[in-house]
């Protein structure tokens, strides 16, 4: 059997021409299959996770059969291929590359290129899910739409964009306008869209591209949205004729991220799927997405987000000052090299009452140095008080301190150091 994590950490992850050629391939090579199967479309700038997490919770409880696509993954690379909450196993995904290494040689022979990393993921996802016969796909786009590997469906049943804003600039464009636009290239003709509002600009770019292309587009907006609240349980809304929804996720934009969903799930129903109101409350009520606010400690308070870029940063901040803004504030920051790091320092700094780590990840090459972020932060005119240590030493000096009710260390910057994360926490409680 193939070692599937080696594999992958050894595949070709470089930069090409965007083009969705090598997803045609291999498509026509299986006889287009995915034509014959029903997708719900995923992209946006941050959101996407927990818009796939929602729905694919809805739909199970439903009781539909539903394949989820997702990245980054947190540990395994199996999260990202799962049907019904279970990842697929290592021996499927190596069944799966035997298969298509041999297809891979040849096309990488032929066409004197690399197929991504991406790409493979891509193409494995749904070989399975068709295999397995799933009821729906709940596809998540890696980076943009327009030519992103998960855009070879040609004929979702909805496409959901979720917020816009500054990320991967280097390859989606220098404004939002332009990435607007890349992410606007997962809407397929005679089909629907579902959108939160932004800016007038943006609401533009969707509904001009939805006019093309006969496409039905469902702009929410935020008056759609009343009688907010919220506890430290669970948040309260309501969404036209649903009274009172409780959402689990935190945060004010899963309340956004909350009523696209149940928009979906409204266009289902009228397309003649059933999904019962039961089911939308239910799926709302429990869905769960890690390294979202997720408390990993109690004794002593540790809190993991992923925020990874300025939309992510902002969205952090709201849920700092609605949950924890009577707790005494420790950031532990990691951020890779591609990100816009001095930005996102810049942000994480509103808080003038906090005490900042700054670390190198845990991967010399892809994470910028703790100095480097260090650095960064002393440009500014700040009060708080700065270090810069290993991530591991980190949490461990967490543990170490007296573990006062009173203080939120909150691990964000990254995605990518959540296992290491967890992994040194269980190490820590069994001392």
């Amino acid at each position: 059997m193939i070692d599937v994590e080696r594999y992958f950490e050894n595949y070709f992850r470089g930069t090409k021409e965007p083009t969705l050629k090598v997803m045609e391939y291999f498509m026509k090579e299986y006889n287009d299959f995915q034509n014959e199967m029903r997708f719900i479309h995923i992209a946006g700038t941050n959101g996407k996770g927990s818009c796939v997490e929602t729905i694919t919770n809805i739909l199970i409880k439903q009781g539909y059969k539903v394949g989820k696509f997702i990245s980054p993954h947190l540990i395994k690379y199996n999260e990202r291929i799962v049907i019904n909450n279970k990842e697929i196993s290592d021996e499927e995904m190596s069944d799966l590359i035997e298969e298509l290494e041999p297809k891979i040689q040849y096309y990488n022979k032929k066409n004197k290129t690399q197929i991504s990393y991406f790409e493979l993921i891509t193409i494995m996802a749904l070989l399975y899910y068709y295999r397995n016969n799933v009821d729906f796909v709940v596809l998540e786009t890696g980076l943009g739409g327009l030519y992103d590997s998960t855009n070879i469906i040609t004929n979702p049943i909805v496409s959901l964009i979720t917020s816009i804003g500054y990320d991967h600039i280097q390859i989606l464009g220098n404004t939002l306008e332009e990435i607007s636009y890349q992410k606007a290239g997962i809407i397929k003709e005679n089909s629907n869209t579902v959108f939160f509002e932004q800016t007038e600009n943006i609401n533009n770019i969707f509904k001009e591209v939805c006019a093309q292309k006969n496409n039905n587009l469902h702009l929410i907006r935020e008056k759609n949205i009343k009688n907010y609240r919220y506890d430290n349980q669970y948040q309260y809304f309501d969404y036209e004729d649903f009274k009172d929804i409780e959402v689990f996720l935190k945060g004010k934009k899963q309340i956004q991220n909350a009523a696209v969903c149940i928009e979906c799930m409204n266009i289902l129903n009228r397309l003649g799927y059933i999904v019962s109101e039961e089911s939308i409350r239910e799926g709302l009520r429990t869905v769960i997405h890690k390294a979202r606010m997720e408390i990993l400690s109690e004794k002593p308070l540790i809190v993991y987000d992923g925020a990874h870029n300025e939309p992510a940063i902002e969205n952090l901040k709201s849920s700092i000052n609605m949950y924890y803004s009577d707790f005494k504030r420790r950031y532990i920051i990691s951020i890779l090299k591609n990100k816009n790091y001095n930005k996102m320092i810049e942000m994480l700094l509103f808080d003038e009452e906090a005490e900042f780590i700054f670390t190198s990840g845990n991967d010399a090459e892809r994470y910028a140095t703790k100095e480097e972020l260090y650095n960064v932060a002393l440009k500014y005119p700040i009060k708080q008080k700065l270090y810069a240590k290993e991530l591991e030493e980190a949490i461990e000096d967490v543990f170490k301190e007296e573990k006062e009710n009173n203080v939120v260390n909150l691990i964000v910057g990254s995605f990518y150091t959540y296992e290491t994360t967890i992994n040194k926490i269980k190490n820590m409680t069994k001392k």
